[in-house]
Formats: structure tokens, C-alpha cells, sequence
């Protein structure tokens, strides 16, 4: 049975959870940027100490059970159907098709494009960025 802890009970977390086990939280995300990306996604911790001087159980990045539960809460046992942080997007375009298209070039348009690569590949026959006269 999945059980949820509210940020209101962050001392009862840290005496029931176990060490090891991975605990799951949701982040809230800003969508105004990129709209195709979801608006929530979950994170993952493992507490794998205790503290020395208090008891309390931490992760490996030094965050308390309470810490977690208090401020990024509510804290869940079962993973939740969504998207981990730190994972690819969603394919947003389908596959390319194939493309029968073949492009033919002629003996003057391939000497042109050589000399366009042998003219501006030179850094030193290049003007510098930001020059405005020729």
C-alpha cells in the first residue's frame, strides 16, 4: 500500500522511512518557456546514513528526512507515473520519412562551392567578428 507524507509530518517521516529504500517527490516546473515540456516531474532519494550527531537518516548529499519532507513534500514510497528529473523529452516531431529527393550538382556549381569554402575557411583572410568595414 503506498503511504504519503504531508511537509506537517517531517519528524514522523524520518522515524518510519528505511534505509536504502528510495522515497519519491514531486517538483512543480515552469512551462512558460517550453510549453511541450510537463509541468511536473519526480525526484528520487535514498537515504543511506544516519547523522552522527542527531540520528536523524540522510542522503548522500547531506539532506535530512526532514529537510526532504519539510520543504519539498509530500514525500511518497511508490514511484509516480510521470517523467524523473533529469530525463530526455518526449519526441515532440515524428520520424523522417524517406527521401527519395537526390540533388544533382553540375561541374560549375561544384567549383563555385570550392571556392566558396577555399575563400571564407581561412581565419586569416577572415575579418574578425564585429567588423563592420570592409
Amino acid at each position: 500500500m503506498a503511504q504519503t507524507w504531508q511537509p506537517h509530518q517531517d519528524k514522523k517521516f524520518a522515524r518510519e522511512l528505511k534505509l536504502g529504500k528510495p522515497y519519491y517527490v514531486i517538483r512543480d516546473l515552469e512551462t512558460r518557456r517550453a510549453s511541450f515540456e510537463d509541468a511536473q516531474r519526480y525526484e528520487e532519494h535514498i537515504f543511506t546514513e544516519c547523522s552522527r550527531l542527531t540520528g536523524t537518516p540522510r542522503t548522500d548529499g547531506g539532506m535530512t528526512a526532514t529537510e526532504l519532507c519539510r520543504n519539498w513534500g509530500p514525500v511518497y514510497d511508490t514511484k509516480p507515473r510521470m517523467r524523473r528529473s533529469g530525463e530526455p523529452g518526449p519526441q515532440v516531431t515524428g520520424p523522417l520519412g524517406s527521401n527519395d529527393y537526390e540533388g544533382i550538382l553540375d561541374e560549375a556549381e561544384i567549383r563555385g562551392l570550392e571556392k566558396h569554402v577555399r575563400n571564407g575557411s581561412d581565419p586569416r583572410t577572415r575579418r574578425p567578428l564585429g567588423s563592420w568595414r570592409l
